[in-house]
């Protein structure tokens, strides 16, 4: 008699024993690590990973619980944790544990959301929340819309491919501190390298820009800009930007690549920083940066609806035009995916349970908590600060030191599984970066974070 198949994720009961047990293994694989990062450095972790997986295709399985409790646990156990305070290199939030568990359900329920018939609710609660976010980008245009992608990097590209649609000899130009997305953007579209414009002290130059652009000729130009930039948290000066633009002509249009800034709109006390934005044809958001969302959780607004209609393709099995002309909502549009997880869910729920208010007031917290870390870096007498943060982002090097000291500092910190600190270049110098994007973080956790790299730095 053949075993009976293993229950599937619509068996709540089912669910619910294995999710203790990944719970548990969460918490235990946390408490081996006992910090932000695994001590040891790549080969310790590979080693640990390799004896806990064994014959990775065993020919006879181990059970569920035995399974699930010993990789969760390994995989615990060597992560780089953005729940702890000290984890703090990279735009890696620790997500909200409503928008987990919210996570959790879209997995279980498995909606694909490139067929109406496989996404019902799903696709219906897509178009509110996208709705209802691209107008908070674009609060006056009569027709704006977003899509939802896996990360800045997707709406980048998107972004530029709409532009190549719409103008198919477009050329981009970009600051020098625009995201490495750009130019593969390019490459992948088959579009000649960006034109580059001088970015001084991190954010692009308005007047560079213009000369830029006198220099491209007549022919139409996409300008990509930044809002959060990922090395400082810096954010381009947008109105003189689309000041520039909107001289050059029709020809001329912009993009904001706000995947680190953009949840700044929530907050009524800062979202001043992204006066213009709303000038852009298009935007880049990603909530799973300053939206405390699991990844993936990008979003490509744009001013005007009507330019994603190049984005609409037909297969006769998802979206047949007898039945687009009978009602069924057309999804293929919507995305250059076509099975996509439903990863609005936990997006709507994090915005229905927090509203604008609460999201708003964690952005807030993190950049309090930025602009405390670099009172403190100004205040210790070992420690230079690169400049007064924009965002949450805060760069801080001992004085003295050379860029071989710095590089070493941070590695021999991730060596040991004490912090993990980031790295950025800012006037020719290699500076440490500390990303506070955990709203949970004390001022002692402040503390504990300089004291070791103080620490380090005298050894």
């Amino acid at each position: 008699m053949r075993a009976a198949p293993p229950p599937l994720a619509a068996d709540t009961t089912a669910l619910s024993r294995l999710l203790g047990t990944a719970l548990d293994a969460l918490r235990e694989g946390a408490q081996a690590r006992g910090g932000p990062l695994p001590a040891g450095g790549p080969e310790a972790v590979a080693r640990r990973v390799r004896e806990a997986l064994g014959e990775p295709l065993p020919e006879t399985g181990q059970g569920p619980q035995e399974a699930l409790r010993t990789l969760v646990r390994v995989l615990a156990e060597g992560a780089a944790d953005p729940a702890d305070p000290l984890c703090a290199a990279h735009l890696h939030t620790p997500p909200l544990a409503l928008a987990a568990a919210a996570d959790l359900a879209a997995s279980a329920l498995n909606p694909s959301m490139d067929s109406w018939d496989q996404a019902p609710a799903a696709s219906a609660l897509e178009a509110e929340v996208t709705a209802a976010l691209a107008a908070e980008v674009f609060p006056d245009a009569p027709r704006p819309d977003a899509l939802v992608t896996t990360g800045g990097t997707e709406s980048n590209q998107l972004a530029l491919l709409l532009a190549r649609e719409r103008h198919p000899d477009v050329r981009l130009v970009v600051g020098a501190n625009a995201h490495h997305s750009f130019r593969r953007a390019a490459w992948l579209l088959g579009l000649p390298e960006p034109v580059t414009v001088p970015a001084p002290g991190g954010t692009t130059d308005p007047e560079a820009l213009h000369e830029a652009l006198a220099r491209t000729g007549e022919g139409p130009v996409l300008v990509a800009v930044t809002a959060g930039t990922t090395d400082e948290g810096l954010i381009d000066p947008l109105p003189a930007l689309a000041d520039v633009c909107a001289a050059h002509g029709a020809r001329v249009e912009l993009h904001v690549d706000a995947a680190y800034g953009g949840p700044v709109l929530f907050s009524r006390t800062h979202r001043r920083l992204l006066d213009g934005l709303e000038r852009a044809r298009t935007v880049t958001v990603d909530l799973h940066k300053l939206g405390w969302q699991p990844a993936a959780a990008g979003l490509l607004a744009v001013r005007d609806a009507a330019d994603l209609a190049v984005l609409g393709h037909t297969a006769d099995y998802l979206n047949a035009d007898d039945d687009t002309e009978a009602g069924l909502p057309d999804l293929l549009g919507r995305s250059l995916r076509t099975t996509r997880r439903p990863d609005v869910l936990k997006t709507a729920v994090t915005l229905r349970a927090l509203g604008r208010a609460g999201l708003g007031a964690l952005v807030d917290r993190c950049m309090d908590l930025a602009q405390d870390l670099a009172d403190r870096v100004e205040k210790a007498p070992g420690l230079d600060l690169r400049e007064r943060p924009t965002l949450t982002t805060v760069l801080f090097r001992p004085t003295g030191a050379d860029d071989t000291t710095v590089a070493a500092i941070r590695r021999t910190l991730l060596a040991e599984g004490r912090a993990v600190l980031g790295r950025a270049t800012a006037d020719g110098r290699l500076w440490l970066k500390a990303t506070l994007l955990n709203p949970h973080t004390t001022p002692g956790d402040l503390d504990r974070i300089l004291t070791l790299v103080e620490g380090s730095t005298h050894r």
